[in-house]
């Protein structure tokens, strides 16, 4: 209280770290098994309710989890929030189908071979019982519809089921070697319909048995159904699909292109982003990623092999040559070198909950920007600040040119992405907030903990910017002496939308490196 006039807020704590514990796995490989290239993850995605967690393979295939624990307590998520007592059990996840969305394609015009492997799943808006989702490989994007549909079948038939032989005939009752055929109603296609058989005679009363036929739904069964197929609008690899808030439209985007879809019109699309020079000499960026904002329909995202995020305003332009906003960090001086352009480039953003945060992913480090504030990031994470002596062996063997995805806590209040030896790094987000932690997707996260830093300082070099850098700066092995294996790596992983203590994350492996299993384990 200042004067009685003025109320001053008391500083908010950071929360306190999160303990990690093992929830479940998912395709487990058995002792002697070998991994096959098709079976590897390539995307991961859950919906906005957290119910339903969707992945994609190299295969073409699109696999479908959803969340049990819910039902096991006898009620909707909302109405469990309601009781009294809190729910003791971490969620859980199981089966629930699949099916082939993409198949290997030729491109005899370019004498190109498409892959079927799935590049993005994003989540649709669910209507009547449905499951809705949007998967792509290189080139083409499916719109897929899952529901359950009950599987009707004719009961109450006429016949006798201790007769009943072969495809619904009747067998015969005499000792004839070729028994004349019976209908399924118990007729014979070869007697006539004019006048009754002087076989067949009705007791008095009629016969009690003869029932009508009816039919029944005895059980149910999930089926996929591809409602529109989106095909034929980019020249190069798409590496981004993003829904829009208005649930009607899309965009997807390639290294040169933007485009938008609305989800009905499968043969047309806009292009709202252009960064193709009239001379292919003349190019120096590439689009990375795209995101539209999670709440204003007319805002996106892209990210460039620069390393900067463009924030465009489709109301301003059909066609958005120019930005709204520029969010880039500016290069120190003197720090240039032959790698500096690889290792800035961006692979990843994602918008935050509220929209008022983006968080991106380039090679060494995680950045938080804030949307209202485009000179720098307000929080800067050191991800892999100890592969900087080692960028020459990581340019040779191509590690250098992974492409990590990064994910936000459904509170914002904890930052997440991949690394190498598969391991994952969360850092705390919020203001004041020292936590950075460093665990192992594996049954035992905590079996390669990496000692923490030291609590993190505010930048000098600008008053504005903010720069907070944090992450232990760890060397070739870790703090319980394991080198580190740059042929394992954990490139996609997903935080739970609403479960504040869970996130699902999958392990990815390179075509040379078979000896682990692809796995996608939960903890919380």
């Amino acid at each position: 209280m200042n004067g009685g006039d003025e109320v001053v807020a008391a500083p908010v704590d950071p929360p306190q770290p999160l303990e990690w514990k093992f929830s479940q796995v998912f395709g487990e490989r058995t002792a002697g098994e070998e991994v096959q290239e098709v079976d590897i993850i390539s995307a991961i995605e859950f919906d906005k309710t957290g119910d339903h967690l969707a992945t994609g393979d190299r295969g073409g295939r699109v696999v479908l989890f959803e969340r049990t624990d819910t039902k096991d307590h006898g009620g909707s998520r909302r109405d469990l929030e309601r009781l009294d007592y809190p729910i003791s059990r971490h969620p859980e996840f199981r089966y629930k189908t699949e099916f082939q969305s993409h198949e290997p394609e030729f491109d005899y015009l370019k004498s190109l071979e498409i892959e079927e492997k799935i590049n993005k799943i994003r989540w649709c808006q669910t209507a009547n019982g449905a499951l809705f989702l949007l998967s792509t490989n290189d080139k083409t994007i499916k719109f897929w519809k899952v529901q359950e549909k009950k599987i009707k079948k004719i009961s109450d038939m006429n016949l006798d089921s201790s007769k009943a032989v072969g495809n619904c005939s009747v067998a015969s009752s005499s000792n004839s070697l070729s028994p004349r055929p019976y209908l399924a109603n118990g007729g014979c296609p070869d007697r006539s319909y004019s006048s009754l058989s002087n076989e067949l005679s009705f007791p008095p009363g009629g016969i009690p048995s003869l029932r009508l036929p009816m039919v029944a739904s005895h059980e149910t069964s999930l089926v996929a159904r591809c409602r529109r197929v989106y095909a034929h609008a980019h020249d190069y690899h798409i590496n981004s699909i993003s829904n829009n808030s208005d649930g009607e439209t899309f965009i997807s985007a390639d290294d040169l292109r933007i485009n938008l879809w609305n989800l009905e019109i499968s043969n047309q699309s806009f292009n709202i982003v252009d960064v193709k020079p009239a001379n292919m000499e003349d190019l120096t960026e590439v689009i990375t990623s795209a995101e539209f904002h999670p709440s204003h329909c007319n805002m996106l995202g892209y990210s460039s092999s620069k390393g900067s995020i463009r924030l465009i305003d489709l109301r301003q332009s059909a066609l958005c040559d120019s930005h709204a906003k520029l969010f880039e960090e500016p290069e120190p001086a003197g720090t240039r070198s032959f790698f500096t352009e690889i290792i800035a480039s961006i692979s990843d953003i994602k918008f935050g909950k509220d929209g008022r945060y983006i968080l991106s992913r380039d090679y060494m480090t995680l950045k938080l920007w804030d949307i209202n504030m485009d000179s720098g990031p307000v929080s800067t994470f050191q991800v892999h600040e100890y592969l900087r002596p080692k960028l020459c062996d990581l340019y040779e063997n191509d590690s250098i040119f992974d492409k990590f995805e990064c994910c936000l806590s459904g509170d914002g209040l904890r930052v997440a992405t991949g690394s190498y030896s598969n391991l994952f790094r969360v850092f705390g987000s919020s203001p004041g907030s020292t936590e950075a932690t460093t665990l192992e997707a594996s049954k035992n996260p905590m079996r390669r903990q990496v000692q923490a830093p030291s609590r993190p300082s505010r930048s000098l070099s600008s008053s504005l910017t903010r720069v907070v850098r944090r992450g232990a700066e760890s060397p070739g092995v870790d703090a319980n002496g394991n080198s580190f294996d740059f042929t394992t790596k954990l490139l996609h992983l997903a935080w739970h939308p609403t479960c504040a203590l869970n996130i699902e994350v999958q392990k990815w492996l390179p075509e040379s490196m078979r000896k682990q299993p692809d796995f996608v384990p939960g903890f919380w």
